[in-house]
């Protein structure tokens, strides 16, 4: 590691809310400085020529390179700014790295943005202590400036379920199961939330297939004092429950363990699902169309309609059940594709508007030759005609 890339990794932290390169190596350099300003969360670059201001944003994971690279071939200073000190770099023009760290009194002024920041429900300065042992947080409940996409997405979800339950009142009891919980970020989440601030008396049951996963989250829940959150091991497909079920939540179980979970879900007429399926692989082995073989000949345009179509059946055949139902964006499609989130509420409906959904079902079975898990473990197999 030379020096300039040791001084950076000394002096760079998710603190600094101002960054100046100055001193051009030369006289005839395009741009004479620029300035880096934390605002909102993203980092603003300004590039100053003699005569004029060029605006760009620039992401936290490559600012590190970026300011290596300007300080390696166009400039001989660097100051950044935290709340406490001053850090500088500077170069000679042999490219010798001194550098100096100043106490200072008085910051310069942050940078604003022009636009207000959303209102979140996990509001930045709760010390959460799932999010800090994530490192979304610190211990005094700023948000990691690289991690800030990662909080957008948790309150997302949090936004999602409250939504739905926003009309509970306080004390009210809320069982819960997660199924296909992981490492149960969301869920440890989701448990604060639902106890801390809406103070709804929670009883939550994560399940995994991983028995050194299941024993690392109740270590986890003791430690955060989540009395009323434990880890079971055990399959989704074959899950026994003991107590009635108000809300399911399947997070990323993988193709068909999703069906399974819904299917549990319906069964023990749970009131609301919130599931994020993934890797929908099924559909897309069983597609076959004579008409419409313009979406089956193209190997990823096959992929992607076969995965929507899944969520579509999905969504149908809980309408059918008696749910209304909605598909969210969970994350934005700039992070993944897979940013659907089925939300169902089971609700009155009437028999035509549910014989309608399944009608639909049937329809795109018939026209793309599927048997679906959902429609299977609802109604048997060579029920097409039913």
């Amino acid at each position: 590691m030379d020096d300039l890339t040791k001084a950076l990794e000394t002096f760079f932290n998710h603190e600094i809310f101002k960054m100046i390169l100055s001193k051009p190596k030369t006289k005839t350099a395009e741009f004479k400085k620029m300035t880096i300003s934390l605002v909102n969360h993203s980092y603003h670059l300004e590039k100053f020529t003699e005569t004029q201001v060029f605006n760009e944003n620039i992401n936290y994971e490559v600012l590190k390179e970026f300011l290596t690279t300007a300080l390696t071939d166009s400039f001989q200073q660097y100051n950044g700014w935290d709340d406490h000190y001053e850090y500088i770099i500077q170069l000679s023009k042999k490219g010798k790295v001194s550098t100096t760290k100043k106490t200072i009194k008085t910051p310069p002024p942050k940078a604003t943005g022009h636009n207000r920041e959303k209102n979140y429900l996990l509001k930045e300065g709760l010390v959460i202590e799932p999010l800090v042992d994530m490192g979304i947080i610190t211990k005094d409940g700023k948000i990691v400036n690289s991690m800030y996409d990662k909080f957008k997405q948790i309150n997302r979800f949090v936004e999602i379920i409250d939504d739905e339950i926003k009309n509970i009142e306080p004390g009210t009891q809320l069982n819960v199961i997660d199924f296909g919980c992981g490492k149960s970020y969301l869920t440890f989440v989701l448990y604060y939330y639902l106890t801390e601030i809406k103070k709804i008396t929670v009883n939550m049951v994560g399940l995994d297939l991983k028995k050194e996963v299941i024993h690392r989250c109740n270590e986890s829940a003791q430690k955060y004092g989540y009395d009323n959150l434990r880890f079971e091991l055990g399959n989704i497909d074959s899950y026994k429950n003991t107590f009635p079920v108000d809300m399911i939540i399947t997070l990323h179980a993988c193709d068909t363990a999703t069906d399974y979970a819904l299917y549990n879900a319906i069964l023990w007429k749970a009131r609301l699902i919130f599931s994020v399926p993934c890797c929908q692989h099924e559909l897309n082995a069983q597609m076959e169309t004579s008409e419409l073989s313009i979406l089956t000949k193209y190997g990823i345009i096959k992929e992607r309609t076969a995965a929507l179509m899944t969520d579509a059946i999905r969504a149908s055949l809980l309408e059918y059940c008696g749910y209304k139902v909605q598909l969210l964006e969970f994350v934005d499609l700039a992070h993944t594709p897979k940013n659907i989130l089925i939300r169902a509420k089971k609700v009155e409906t009437t028999e035509k508007r549910k014989q309608q959904a399944l009608n639909e079902v049937k329809a795109i079975m018939a026209k793309f030759s599927l048997q679906p898990t959902l429609y299977e473990l609802l109604f048997g197999e060579d029920t097409l005609d039913k």
